[in-house]
């Protein structure tokens, strides 16, 4: 027991404080995992809100599927709400906010004020990018903190700007009409680190207010002002891709790391089938059998995949328009269609419309998007352009077609346009003939052949930034040096 309890105390042990949402909550994980596989004791610090649902959509063993791997859960400080629908993301950044810090604070006391656990004590602290409270935390006990940015960089490098923008009168909108009568073309030239020809419209969505006071305007300001405090900040890119954006945060925060593409750093460093691989996962649906074999009955580049992401909601029109354009597409696909997706309403489809896709088209719920969108059945991703999915297709070399929703996925979008050329853009006004048109050329036309040849460049490019002894382990070493309490410069 003795030596046991001494073999504990070597270990550094990490806290992990993701933002309350799936598509933050997975780049976390993927983080600790790499600090886990690299001789870190990790807790994860889940609300008690998410908490239920990965308990509900993975079972008991989700939590003690890994030694030296915990979970932990706070309260976010809201009252109930739908269990299988993402919470209100406004009052949600408000409760984060102004609540959670004494529970991680209880935490690490806790976790600290029991020596005979065999759990060693806490040396750093890791936090998503908007959950900045927990630095108060880490600085309380006197251990580094790193911060995730779970977004892109040049996202990262857009929201800097709102304050900017709202200094100039450019933000907030003096009117609703603002956001039809072209304003949200006006180019905004000489943002650090970003393209040129940027437009209102490409950046976040969150300008796209008349409210001064506005909860997600002024939460952006502040979190990006304070993302200057940790020790270290964490991305998830990498140098090939986002280059003049990175720069641009490594003139004006810590030290930054680009670990990414996260999935396929974990991939090479987590020995696949092991309980940090199998065990360790953060889907906070319950995921779908089926699929993969469906997708195996296809002939390569056939299929239609389509996810809006964790957050996205749509009008039923909107869906109708979706669903129609998809049928009269003429290509067998696969749709994600969450029980919420629907504003205010559950997902349903006509019985006309089940009937037009009979023996191409299968609806699911939730699936591992990882392993599907890497099918060689699948063509083309029908997306919201969110983070996590834009980096899932360019490693599988799959080109895309955008629906941006909020956030910063506008200025994914923009990126892979125009920048990156994998993508083409469906307008907000959705339109099934549109849709359709858009899928056609996407696996058909040469505006396609262009995009899949430039997604599997990226493909590569990706690969080659997790190598052994490449730039995203080289900056896991520096990342690491920084949370065992040795400083370094800035990189």
């Amino acid at each position: 027991m003795a030596m046991a309890m001494a073999m504990a105390e070597q270990k550094p042990h990490a806290v992990c404080v993701p933002y309350p949402a799936q598509g933050h909550i997975t780049p976390m994980l993927k983080v600790a995992k790499l600090l886990h596989a690299r001789g870190f004791h990790v807790t994860f610090v889940l609300t008690e809100f998410n908490y239920a649902r990965l308990l509900k959509s993975r079972g008991t063993a989700a939590f003690d599927a890994c030694p030296g791997f915990h979970f932990t859960a706070i309260p976010d400080g809201l009252p109930p709400s739908d269990p299988d629908a993402t919470q209100d993301i406004p009052a949600l950044c408000r409760s984060t906010m102004t609540t959670c810090l004494p529970h991680l604070t209880a935490i690490l006391a806790r976790l600290n004020g029991r020596p005979d656990s065999g759990v060693p004590p806490v040396t750093c602290v890791l936090c998503d990018g908007v959950m900045s409270f927990a630095y108060e935390a880490a600085r309380e006990i006197g251990v580094p903190c790193a911060a995730l940015w779970t977004a892109s960089a040049c996202g990262f490098m857009a929201y800097n700007h709102y304050k900017q923008l709202v200094q100039e009168g450019l933000v907030p909108l003096k009117d609703e009409a603002q956001l039809t009568d072209g304003y949200l073309d006006t180019v905004v030239d000489g943002v650090p680190g970003l393209c040129s020809g940027f437009q209102l419209r490409d950046f976040p969505s969150f300008i796209r207010t008349t409210d001064p006071d506005d909860v997600m305007l002024n939460f952006l300001i502040r979190e990006c002002a304070r993302l200057t405090q940790p020790d270290a900040v964490i991305i998830n890119t990498f140098d090939d891709l986002e280059k003049p954006a990175l720069d641009a945060m490594r003139a004006i925060l810590p030290p930054v790391y680009p670990l990414g593409p996260l999935l396929l750093h974990v991939r090479r460093l987590v020995p696949a089938g092991s309980p940090l691989d199998v065990g360790v996962r953060s889907n906070l649906w319950k995921e779908q059998d089926g699929l993969i074999e469906w997708l195996d009955g296809r002939p390569p580049r056939s299929v239609v995949y389509v996810n809006y992401g964790s957050i996205t909601v749509m009008t039923n029109e909107q869906m109708l328009e979706f669903a129609w354009g998809l049928a009269n597409s003429g290509y067998p696909f696969l749709w994600n269609v969450r029980p919420d997706l629907v504003k205010g309403d559950a997902a349903v489809l006509p019985p006309e419309f089940q009937a037009a896709i009979e023996g191409r088209g299968l609806l699911t719920t939730w699936c591992p998007q990882e392993v599907v969108i890497e099918h060689e059945a699948v063509g083309v991703f029908l997306t919201h352009s969110g983070w996590n999915s834009t980096l899932e297709s360019l490693c599988a070399g799959v080109p895309m077609l955008s629906w941006p929703f909020f956030a910063e996925q506008q200025t994914n979008c923009r990126y892979k346009r125009t920048e990156w050329g994998v993508g083409m853009e469906i307008g907000g006004e959705v339109r099934r003939a549109e849709v359709a048109a858009m899928i056609r050329e996407a696996m058909e036309g040469e505006k396609g052949e262009g995009m899949r040849h430039r997604a599997a460049e990226w493909k590569h490019k990706a690969a080659r930034a997790t190598l052994p002894g490449g730039p995203s382990e080289t900056n896991l070493d520096g990342l690491i040096r920084v949370l065992m309490g040795n400083k370094t410069s800035k990189n």
